[in-house]
């Protein structure tokens, strides 16, 4: 790509993300979009025009996000929403302040070295203007190159510094929110997991109780010992379905007889497959005789489920949140595979067919997951080579000659070039966090949050296995594969001459994410599309509207991972290139505008894990500046430069931080301090309703009699200790 094609890449990104823009600000302002554009503080209660006009200006959005406090984050969507915001902050200093060396300094640095000629390049034949600004263009062991050693460190320092100060502030925050004196249900419960089998005499039940009141006598409070809910779960979603089925006729009812006749007209349906075939029966007679049919069913199976299905899992409750935290972080049995306890997480959370999973199984599950993983990560590598090496121009017309007519044209050839490869690569890496997910999930982890955190781990580590560095490698191995096949050992030369080059492809990609993606973001013309399409063909009712707008949640399982890898590739290029700061910067600064304004007005968190994401993001921009640090040695390397040595101290600094960074802070992040827990609350907690609210869906009682719940839902035993 040459530099014209590049700005004009870049100048057509941001008309797009202005249009986008403009789009927001006309149709945010119009009453049937209010659900789109505020569903979280119409959630909320809140009035969704609150401290807005009516004649708003396009970039009040701006000031609206800027002069937003994190407690406003915080009361809106939670700690780890603002835990997020930290990690944006983060990037955006770490590459501000490196900016404000590597720009003024390296530029100049590499623009007026004249030494080296326009055929010495990394362009493949082709000299780029951008290549003048890079350190490709620096001569082998020129003493120049001690600026480009020194800009190293200072990033690696900034890096150092910011991430300290973070992982403090995360601390506190977190502290903060786990002090708080208000009542969260899930700080006086605890899971607990290989439960062995109960003795001889014993109900699971008794067994439980018997154990913890022993060990805690003063403030155990009962247990809910685990059932296999999958009878009884699929019961209760035929239930649920055949409601909201009736609730849909009987609004269409309603409808027809304001439209009709006043009498109205009953709707009707077949009862074969897809209700596309079979006998034709009047639907609101036929769902009320459905629902009867299935709540003295749904009734019997909760019954059985409670009483013949208990697992060796329960969560056991507390009258002290510092009990629990206690427990939580206890080890409570001699052999660590009986006895597991660890805290609850959210109700909602849960993960209940995971919850029986026993100690070994989980091991198991663990290594196969990731072996599975790792063999997708290999042979992803292929087909995203091929997609960098095939989706260049010149690629396409060696392998497709008739195309050659329509791409030689000035106005497609630049279009293509511009946005060919980062399209091909952005839709490919769209079709995988759902698998990754599904994977963690099998490992056997209890919550939604955990399952989340190692999935985005998994899909961090494919980003940059397979986009970083699988198309630096698949770019450079395609033009230069004979060369290899003659000499084997130039490969570390190629790949190291290529960087410079590659840097132009990521320049585009940074771009096209920021300015297009957060256009996309802000705007959210796609979910306003989807949502006018169901209210107008296939909602009937009002819940069936509120399910069409439901924004869910800000997405951490892909949208972290997707943040890690432009800075990943910023960090590992900002000296190399530094032209690319500029565009981490943007990215990262336009990110965190658009993102706030998305947390308080749209994004609704379906879980709060009180900032448990923070080491993972920690530790990954870690992995980002060693890989930075990796790159420049090798990079170095192939310059000849006879200090390249000097920098072998980065690496093994940044790993000495990473430990003491983890001795310091981790442990908190996997358990609450107790200094945190013994804080005072506001009021007494009603346990009842502590208890209620781990009672899955399906087996929760429309009746107030607790009878049916006695064998599983249970009170302090009265049998003797079996601890």
């Amino acid at each position: 790509m040459d530099f014209s094609s590049f700005l004009t890449s870049l100048g057509t990104s941001f008309v797009i993300f202005l249009v986008l823009m403009f789009l927001f600000t006309w149709l945010s302002r119009k009453q049937g979009n209010k659900v789109v554009y505020y569903p979280n503080r119409i959630l909320k209660g809140m009035d969704p025009c609150e401290g807005d006009s009516s004649t708003r200006n396009p970039f009040a959005w701006i000031r609206e996000a800027l002069s937003s406090t994190e407690e406003d984050v915080i009361n809106m969507s939670g700690v780890d929403a603002a835990v997020y915001f930290v990690f944006l902050s983060t990037a955006l200093g770490i590459l501000v302040l490196a900016g404000l060396l590597l720009l003024p300094v390296l530029l100049p640095v590499s623009i007026t070295d004249h030494s080296v000629k326009f055929d010495n390049t990394t362009s493949n034949g082709t000299f780029s203007d951008l290549d003048k600004l890079s350190m490709g263009h620096i001569e082998e062991k020129s003493p120049r190159l001690w600026a480009f050693v020194i800009a190293a460190y200072w990033v690696s320092f900034v890096a150092y510094y910011l991430l300290w100060k973070a992982y403090k502030h995360v601390s506190d925050l977190r502290a903060a929110a786990l002090m708080s004196p208000e009542m969260r249900e899930e700080q006086f419960a605890v899971l607990v997991r290989d439960i062995p089998p109960p003795p001889e005499g014993l109900t699971r039940r008794e067994q439980i109780d018997s154990y913890f009141k022993t060990i805690y006598p003063e403030t155990f409070y009962r247990s809910m010992v685990v059932t296999n809910n999958k009878e009884v779960n699929k019961i209760w979603e035929e239930l649920k379905g055949y409601r909201k089925k009736l609730a849909r006729a009987e609004a269409i009812y309603e409808e027809s007889k304001k439209s009709g006749k006043p009498e109205g007209t009953k709707p009707t349906n077949k009862i074969g497959f897809l209700g596309l075939i079979g006998k034709k029966v009047d639907s609101l007679e036929y769902y009320n005789e459905k629902i009867n049919e299935l709540v003295p069913k749904l009734e019997a199976e909760q019954k059985v489920t409670l009483r013949e299905k208990q697992q060796a899992s329960a969560i056991v409750f507390f009258t002290s949140r510092l009990t629990a935290a206690s427990a939580a972080q206890s080890l409570h049995a001699q052999m660590v595979d009986t006895w597991t306890v660890m805290d609850a997480p959210e109700p909602r959370q849960l993960i209940w067919t995971n919850l029986p999973k026993k100690f070994y199984e989980r091991q198991i599950r663990q290594s196969v997951v990731y072996v599975v993983v790792f063999l997708t990560i290999v042979f992803f590598m292929i087909p995203i080579g091929l997609i960098s090496a095939f989706t260049t121009l010149e690629q396409l017309k060696k392998l497709l000659p008739f195309l050659k007519p329509i791409v030689n044209q000035a106005a497609i050839k630049t279009v293509l070039e511009a946005y060919l490869p980062q399209l091909a690569l952005i839709i490919f890496l769209a079709l995988l966090p759902k698998f990754l997910l599904f994977l963690s999930k099998a490992e056997g982890i209890p919550s939604e949050s955990h399952a989340i955190r190692a999935a985005s781990g998994k899909y961090f580590y494919f980003t940059v296995l397979n986009v970083f560095i699988g198309v630096t490698v698949g770019g450079t191995l395609f033009s230069t594969f004979k060369t290899i096949q003659k000499k084997p050992n130039s490969i570390v030369t190629l790949l190291g001459t290529s960087l410079p080059n590659n840097a132009t492809f990521f320049l585009t990609y940074v771009a096209l994410k920021f300015f297009v993606g957060y256009g996309l973001e802000l705007s959210r013309i796609v979910p306003l599309i989807i949502y006018h399409l169901k209210r107008k063909y296939l909602c009937k009712t009002q819940a069936e509207l509120k399910e069409a707008w439901s924004p869910g949640d800000l997405g951490y399982a892909t949208r972290f991972p997707g943040d890690m890898l432009i800075i990943t590739i910023v960090l590992c290029y900002s000296v190399i290139a530094p032209i690319i700061v500029p565009f981490g910067v943007l990215y990262f600064g336009l990110g965190w505008l658009v993102l706030r304004n998305q947390v308080l007005k749209v994004y609704v968190p379906s879980y709060e894990s009180y900032g448990r994401m923070w080491p993972h993001m920690h530790t990954r921009i870690l992995v980002a500046l060693l890989l930075f640090q990796a790159t420049m040695f090798g990079y170095f390397g192939v310059k000849k430069f006879y200090f390249t040595p000097i920098l072998i101290p980065l690496p093994i600094l940044s790993l000495i931080f990473t430990f003491i960074c983890k001795k310091k802070f981790y442990r908190f992040f996997q358990a609450t301090a107790l200094e945190v827990a013994c804080r005072d609350l506001k009021e007494t907690p009603n346990m009842e309703v502590v208890f209620r609210s781990f009672i899955p869906p399906s087996l929760s009682s429309e009746k107030s009699d607790d009878d049916q719940f006695d064998d599983a839902l249970s009170h302090v035993s009265r049998t003797g200790s079996i601890v």
